[in-house]
């Protein structure tokens, strides 16, 4: 019995000193290919990922699938705002945030609105859809709040920080290194009105 009770004693010793794991929250948004991105996006904040056609666009959180456009409707005759990301995803992250990737070369078939995801589950892959069509492959990622379905202008990205100009790129980078870095997203009282552009 003493045997017994100095065995148990040794394993709950060994078990309390080891650090407590836990799956990561965030993760970076692509996998399994060497990526380029910069810190900075023309007119919006957000962030264009490189990296080559077919690259897995992964969910960057737990979370629903909010938004799929499936269906690349964009034309440089009408280059219409709401068709620009040619099939596209957007995901609300278990943090309350919405996670935006567009210009896809392919959804996978299970991805669906409703649909819910895990940190890091393939959603579709990278290529040049919408209005990157003969751009190099990329994924166009945005950070946001959620809003009603179809405000495009803040799905593609919004400024983070406490300025609302920040675009993701410190979060990028963090997820990168393996790091839970929460976004911080400034929310108005008003939603701004679609852009004329």
């Amino acid at each position: 019995m003493k045997t017994r009770a100095v065995f148990i004693s040794v394993i709950f010793l060994f078990l309390s000193t080891q650090p407590a794991t836990a799956a990561p929250i965030y993760t970076f948004p692509v996998a399994g290919c060497t990526v380029t991105y910069t810190k900075y996006h023309h007119d919006y904040p957000a962030a264009d990922i490189f990296g080559k056609k077919g690259c897995a666009f992964v969910s960057p959180i737990a979370g629903v699938i909010d938004e799929v456009n499936s269906v690349d409707k964009w034309s440089g005759k009408t280059n219409l705002g709401a068709d620009r990301g040619g099939l596209s995803i957007s995901i609300i992250g278990d943090d309350g945030l919405r996670y935006y990737g567009s210009h896809l070369s392919k959804i996978e078939a299970n991805i669906v609105p409703g649909y819910r995801v895990t940190t890091g589950e393939k959603l579709g892959e990278i290529g040049s859809s919408g209005s990157a069509r003969g751009t190099k492959p990329h994924l166009h990622f945005g950070i946001s709040y959620p809003t009603e379905k179809g405000i495009w202008w803040v799905r593609r990205g919004v400024g983070l920080e406490s300025k609302g100009k920040t675009p993701p790129f410190k979060y990028l980078q963090a997820w990168q290194m393996g790091k839970d870095l929460k976004p911080k997203v400034v929310t108005p009282a008003v939603i701004p009105a679609e852009p004329t552009k």
